[in-house]
C-alpha cells in the first residue's frame, strides 16, 4: 500500500487525483497535514506552496511528483538541486497523450528533409495563470532539440485562454506545399490525474534523480 499525500488537495486537479486515488486498492491517500508517514507527494499547487513543501520532502525522504507550472528559473535550479537527495518527476503535463505526441514529433522530424515553419497552439481555461503553457514550452525544447538538420526555418507558439478548455495543443508544421499537423486535447482533468497516479506508484522505489515522463511511460 502506498501512503500518497497530495499538495493542492484543494484545487481542482488535486481534487481531481484525490477522487481517483480514493478508488485505487493498492493506494492510502494521507488526509491530515503531517507528510512524514507519506511514502510519495503529488504535488498540483503555486510554486511558492511547491517550494515550501519541497523542504518537508527533504527533510522526511518523500519521493515528489511536480505538476506545478509557473516556476521560474531560481525556483527551477532549487527544484533540480533537490533532486540529488530525492527522486523528483516534473512534468507541466501527465498525460500519456502528450507523451505520445512529443515521441510522434521527434520520429517526424528525424525523417524530415523539408524546410518547414511550426507554430504551436495552446489553449486552456481563464484561470490558468501561465502564458505559454508549460507544455507548449517543453513541445518547442523537444523540436528545437530534435531539428538536427535545422529544417525548421521558424518557431512561434500562439496562447489563447478560452473559458472550459481543459488543454489543447496542436503542432503545425507547413509549407507552401505541405500542412502536417499533431494534435492533442484534454477533456477532461482526469487525463492528467490518472498520469500523476501511474508515476507515483512508480517513483517511491527510484533513486534520487530529476526525472521526465520518457523514464515512466517508456519503460512499460
Amino acid at each position: 500500500m502506498i501512503k500518497v499525500f497530495i499538495n493542492g488537495l484543494s484545487g481542482k486537479m488535486g481534487s481531481s487525483i484525490a477522487d481517483i486515488a480514493t478508488q485505487q486498492n493498492d493506494l492510502n491517500l494521507i488526509h491530515d497535514k503531517n507528510i512524514k508517514n507519506a511514502d510519495v507527494l503529488i504535488d498540483f499547487s503555486r510554486p511558492s506552496s511547491t517550494l515550501n513543501i519541497l523542504e518537508d520532502c527533504l527533510e522526511h525522504n518523500i519521493p515528489m511528483v511536480i505538476g506545478t507550472t509557473g516556476f521560474n528559473q531560481d525556483e527551477l535550479s532549487i527544484i533540480k538541486e533537490a533532486s540529488k537527495k530525492i527522486p523528483i518527476l516534473l512534468a507541466f503535463n501527465m498525460s500519456k497523450g502528450i507523451f505520445i505526441i512529443k515521441k510522434s514529433i521527434q520520429d517526424f522530424l528525424e525523417s524530415n528533409n523539408n524546410k518547414l515553419n511550426c507554430t504551436i497552439e495552446e489553449v486552456h481555461h481563464t484561470e490558468k495563470v501561465d502564458s505559454p503553457s508549460g507544455t507548449a514550452l517543453e513541445l518547442k525544447k523537444v523540436i528545437e532539440i530534435a531539428d538536427i538538420a535545422n529544417n525548421i526555418l521558424s518557431l512561434n507558439i500562439e496562447s489563447k485562454r478560452v473559458e472550459g478548455v481543459f488543454g489543447i495543443h496542436k503542432v503545425i508544421f507547413s509549407s507552401d506545399s505541405d500542412y502536417i499537423e499533431f494534435k492533442h486535447e484534454a477533456l477532461s482533468r482526469k487525463v492528467f490525474a490518472e498520469g500523476a497516479i501511474e508515476i507515483s506508484k512508480l517513483i517511491s522505489s527510484k533513486s534520487p534523480k530529476m526525472y521526465d515522463l520518457e523514464d515512466f511511460f517508456n519503460a512499460e
